[in-house]
């Protein structure tokens, strides 16, 4: 495989990296899929939101991580952040040794193998929506699909205050989804980290009209499968480690971080690029 680094064994970590704590989801899939890996989390706390920032900035910042988690040894980046995965996939491909999946590329994979028709939805952030990665990926794949892209910029915000299921949660889906419904999609790609936390009230509003289409799992899926083509699964059958490092503490990021988790957060480590 391209990139491949020689090096790489099966006992060393996959390094996960997000601009914050969203790419979390794409962490707690990964440890229910693959429950004897060492999983190494990055998180740009100091610098986030990148939503905001340049392109060029963006990709200078996604570089930097990548290299971080590459002196860790790992055998896999794995771009947990759609805003990174959006603009600064390629500049990862370009400086790795080693494999590189993104979200976007997982979530357009499975969302091209689960619709019927061919329409497909995309939620997401803003920035996300405006770079149209996923209609590009998802067009790779199946030239005749029609993606339809809504964004959904309240959803972060109220995910992370918690409020999975409140009132004003459901009422703001309702609000973002009714053009969404028009459509006549049959398939809901979740195109933000955050949104998979929105999944029960989501799938409860779309009812039997639309299946949801989880990056994060999406991801965990295809890392197993990765893992298993190169030979690269750890066979150890003992506890994980777990490793988060991030560039601030803010007061709320283990609170949220655990909500996201759904377990505590240990070895978190504040470190400087």
């Amino acid at each position: 495989m391209k990139n491949q680094q020689t090096d790489s064994l099966p006992s060393h970590p996959i390094g996960v990296f997000d601009s914050g704590v969203g790419g979390m989801t794409v962490m707690r899939a990964l440890m229910e899929r693959l429950p004897f890996e060492d999983i190494v989390y990055f998180g740009d706390t100091a610098r986030v939101p990148y939503g905001v920032k340049s392109v060029a900035t963006i990709q200078h910042f996604t570089e930097q991580i990548a290299h971080f988690l590459l002196e860790k040894q790992v055998k896999l980046l794995i771009i947990a952040c759609n805003t990174m995965a959006a603009v600064a996939a390629e500049t990862v491909r370009r400086v790795s040794p080693v494999p590189v999946l993104d979200v976007i590329d997982a979530g357009a994979r499975n969302a091209v193998a689960t619709t019927r028709s061919g329409n497909i939805g995309v939620i997401g952030t803003p920035t996300t929506v405006n770079s149209n990665a996923y209609a590009r990926s998802i067009h790779a794949l199946n030239p005749k699909a029609r993606v339809y892209s809504q964004a959904c910029p309240l959803f972060v915000p109220l995910v992370e205050e918690g409020w999975l299921d409140h009132p004003v949660t459901r009422l703001t889906a309702h609000e973002y989804l009714k053009p969404v419904f028009v459509e006549q999609i049959d398939t809901l790609v979740l195109g933000c980290t955050h949104y998979p936390l929105l999944k029960p009230m989501l799938a409860d509003i779309t009812g039997n009209r639309m299946l949801l289409v989880d990056s994060a799992v999406s991801m965990a899926e295809q890392t197993a499968q990765l893992l298993d083509e190169m030979g690269l699964a750890n066979p150890q059958r003992e506890a994980p480690d777990y490793q988060f490092y991030v560039t601030d503490i803010p007061l709320r990021f283990q609170t949220i971080g655990e909500r996201f988790l759904g377990r505590s957060l240990n070895k978190l480590d504040m470190v400087q690029l």
